[in-house]
């Protein structure tokens, strides 16, 4: 039986992959990584447009054209939201601890358990969709590694 929060969870998920925010490849951008899940076949590509640099650099823009489960969309539009308007070093911060949700690590108490992200935490209970939730995610490390390295 579903507790409430699960329904809320579910909701979440569901709600972005049917209406994915910030989805759709835009131009100018900044660097651009394309992955594909080869268990499943899901694929993201996606282009993210900073100002400044290094880690400092500002995360202005985050746009993806993604293919595959509602995990994997969904996971993609709630990093677009998650790391537009921060910086780099902040982002990949947020690619840890999105991590660390999806795989049941340690999560640091920071009061951040009633955003988005938090949604994806039953993923850790089917590992085989560790990698559709991370798609999006490591395409968007990639990205900005390769731009501030």
């Amino acid at each position: 039986m579903a507790t409430e929060l699960e329904d809320l969870y579910r909701e979440v998920i569901l709600d972005h992959a049917r209406r994915p925010r910030r989805s759709g490849l835009r131009e100018p951008f900044t660097a651009e990584a394309h992955h594909v899940n080869p268990v499943c076949g899901d694929e993201v590509t996606l282009r993210v447009r900073l100002s400044g640099e290094g880690p400092d650099a500002v995360v202005e823009d985050v746009s993806y054209d993604s293919l595959g489960c509602a995990i994997s969309v969904a996971a993609t539009s709630v990093l677009a939201e998650t790391v537009t308007g921060g910086s780099v070093s902040a982002a990949l911060v947020e690619y840890d601890r999105f991590r660390d949700i999806v795989t049941g690590g340690p999560v640091a108490d920071d009061g951040a358990d009633e955003d988005d992200a938090a949604a994806f935490s039953g993923v850790a209970r089917l590992p085989r969709r560790v990698t559709c939730a991370m798609l999006g995610w490591a395409a968007m490390r990639e990205a900005l590694v390769r731009t501030v390295s």
